[in-house]
Parts: C-alpha cells; sequence; structure tokens
C-alpha cells in the first residue's frame, strides 16, 4: 500500500498527462491530405448522382468548394500589390466575383469528368502551410494536380491549385494584373462579371439544347 502522499502524486501525474493528451488532441491539425481526398470525392459523387438536375449539382459543388477554399487569401494574392491599392468595396466585390468565377470553371471541369481514376498523395506539412499532390489517370496520361493548403482556425483550406506545374494564382495574377493597367480595378471586375455571366448564359443554352 502507498502512503497518501505517493498515492497523491501519482494522481497528479496522472491528470497532467492525460490533460497534456487532450490539449494535443485539440490543437493538432487534421491531416490535409484527407481534408483534400474528401473534398474532392463529395464533389464527385454530386457530379455522379443523376438524380440531380445541373442546378442542384451546381449549388451542392458551390458549398463544398466554398468549404474547402480560402478565397480571401486567393485573391489577395491574385491581385498582389493592386490589393492594397483597391478599396474596401473593390475587394469584397473582387472576393465575390473572383470566388463565382472559380466556381464556375471547377463546375465545368467536373462536368467534363468520366470516371478517371484519382490517386492521392500525402499532405507536405510545414507550419501551417501544407501541399498535397493528386493525380488524374486517364488512358494516355498521369496528369499532378498540387494543392496548397493553410491552416485556418484549425482545418486546412486551398488556396492555390497547380495543373501540371501551372498556378492557378500566378495565371490569373498575370491576367488581370494587364487588365488593371489598361481598365483599372473597375474595369477587372466588368471583365470577370462579364465572364460570369457569358457562363451563365452558355449553361442556359445547354439546358434549354
Amino acid at each position: 500500500m502507498f502512503p497518501k502522499p505517493v498515492i497523491s502524486l501519482i494522481v497528479l501525474i496522472l491528470l497532467s498527462v492525460t490533460q497534456c493528451v487532450l490539449a494535443q488532441a485539440k490543437v493538432a491539425p487534421p491531416d490535409p491530405a484527407e481534408r483534400v481526398q474528401r473534398g474532392v470525392e463529395l464533389v464527385l459523387s454530386i457530379v455522379q448522382d443523376k438524380t440531380l438536375s445541373q442546378d442542384q449539382r451546381y449549388e451542392k459543388v458551390r458549398a463544398i468548394v466554398e468549404q474547402h477554399f480560402d478565397f480571401r487569401s486567393m485573391s489577395q494574392s491574385v491581385l498582389a500589390t493592386n490589393w492594397k491599392k483597391a478599396s474596401p468595396e473593390e475587394r469584397r466585390r473582387f472576393v465575390d466575383f473572383f470566388s463565382e468565377y472559380i466556381e464556375n470553371i471547377y463546375f465545368g471541369a467536373i462536368e467534363a469528368y468520366t470516371g478517371e481514376e484519382i490517386e492521392y498523395g500525402e499532405g507536405r506539412i510545414r507550419g501551417k502551410r501544407a501541399l498535397v499532390d493528386t493525380f488524374i489517370v486517364t488512358k494516355t496520361a498521369r496528369i499532378p494536380v498540387t494543392y496548397k493548403l493553410k491552416l485556418n482556425d484549425g482545418e486546412w483550406y486551398a488556396y492555390d491549385v497547380i495543373i501540371e506545374g501551372v498556378s492557378l494564382v500566378n495565371n490569373y495574377r498575370r491576367t488581370f494584373s494587364a487588365i488593371i493597367r489598361n481598365d483599372g480595378v473597375d474595369g477587372l471586375l466588368n471583365d470577370i462579371q462579364q465572364r460570369i455571366d457569358k457562363y451563365k448564359a452558355t449553361q442556359r443554352a445547354k439546358g434549354e439544347g
């Protein structure tokens, strides 16, 4: 039988160890690779659900994309130095327009999905940033798609996608910078709005066809 002081010490040690483990469990971030895989598989399950209309599929996909992408960080990176030059209202409008534009592109791409195999690599974490490699495997190619993620409030969010070595953010930064130089931020907003309107018109035409 242990003396009471020894028993008390053992209890304190066990409590401190338990609290330490619980604390680590609370702060330990989820696996970024699992986050990416879960998001991709959710989207594909919606695309393959033939009981849903095109509009229903789009709304469900849009909700998932918004849960998995950090569009504000992506928008800041795309605008680069022009982000600071833009007014708060211009920034807000750009985030709204750009996120809708990316959602349209993403939905258009997955609508073309025909059952290709998707391979998932492990997440490479460095602090609050991570890279997750995936591969779209077709009959003739193995296309690398890498997601860049950042940790926000205990969850991983994508802020860039690199397809075959081409960064989505860098690509649009070059395109949009040229428009801003010629027409300003307001001109860029009008340009993106026209792109969105054109996409919607194309989708309506498909639905009527």
